[in-house]
């Protein structure tokens, strides 16, 4: 499970306005990620028209609101253009504003419509099987390209491989999260069912040895003690960690001085139970002294 290690200061100021911006691919659990805000207290709003954005805010600061959460799509095509200077002018107010960016691989987009037969918002008029198909394609495909301005400002969650359970996790741990300058986040994943889209590094730790081929260890993680003790025997496993941290320790002070709000480090395994969770359980409490720190292991976290 994702996992914050402080709270915001921020809460601690009764007329702080804390705003989260949900966008992202129609059909990547938006209504979901609002719903675990929701549940976290925040005031949450579907599909509010860009161009009511800042009025917007300014009617929640005057009631003294001080969570609230939006989520903005393609359904408003003609007016996005103009959010993100929108949301350079609210930072510059002292609004503390959290973009988060949901993403899902076209084909699983694809499996979705077709499955609940929902009209992509893109869509055109279509009758013919074929032409549905091949419409649904190119709406994708166009809100992807529509929406990329979002996607490169924002925190990406890859919600192809998530249940409803694990976004909701992922979502609060991220805004529950102090804010600050930069926020590190490390996953554990397993290859055999494809790379995180959204990790800005990946590391394969497949060549490492693999506690699965012991009876023993088979069944338990690399959050266990056993496994654990089985991993820092080997010199290889040592190594790795040791140079993963050397190689983010020299890098992370030059992706925060360039801005940056968020760095995703994926770290994966064939079957993302053992090596790749243990590296991940290891490196995290490095890096939480000096950066923000969260943890997610995205096969483990399918049983939440």
């Amino acid at each position: 499970m994702s996992q914050a290690h402080t709270s915001s200061p921020h809460r601690e100021n009764p007329s702080h306005l804390e705003l989260v911006l949900i966008t992202g691919m129609s059909g990547s659990g938006k209504s979901v990620a609002l719903k675990a805000l929701e549940d976290a207290g925040y005031y949450c709003v579907d599909n509010l028209p860009p161009e009511l954005l800042q009025d917007f805010v300014k009617l929640e600061q005057s009631r003294g609101a001080q969570k609230v959460a939006l989520a903005m799509d393609s359904r408003s095509a003609n007016s996005l253009p103009q959010v993100p200077q929108q949301i350079v002018t609210l930072k510059k107010t002292g609004i503390d504003i959290r973009t988060l960016f949901l993403d899902t691989q076209t084909q699983t987009l694809i499996q979705r419509f077709s499955e609940s037969r929902r009209r992509h918002p893109l869509s055109k008029t279509s009758d013919s099987r074929g032409d549905i198909e091949r419409d649904l394609n190119e709406s994708i495909e166009t809100e992807r390209e529509l929406l990329s301005q979002f996607r490169d400002q924002a925190h990406i969650i890859d919600t192809s491989l998530l249940k409803s359970s694990q976004l909701q996790s992922y979502v609060k741990s991220l805004v529950f999260a102090p804010q600050a300058q930069l926020t590190l986040i490390f996953e554990s994943f397993a290859f055999k069912r494809g790379i995180p889209v959204h990790a800005d590094y990946v590391f394969d730790v497949r060549m490492l040895p693999n506690p699965y081929y012991e009876a023993q260890l088979r069944h338990l993680s690399g959050k266990d003690p056993d496994v654990s003790a089985w991993l820092k025997s080997h010199d290889s496993v040592v190594k790795m960690q040791s140079e993963l941290h050397q190689f983010l320790s020299n890098w992370l002070p030059a992706l925060n001085q360039d801005h940056r709000s968020y760095v995703s480090v994926a770290i994966g395994c064939t079957g993302g139970q053992h090596r790749s969770v243990y590296l991940v359980e290891q490196l995290a409490p490095l890096f939480n002294k000096d950066w923000v720190t969260l943890k997610r292991h995205r096969e483990l976290d399918q049983h939440l």
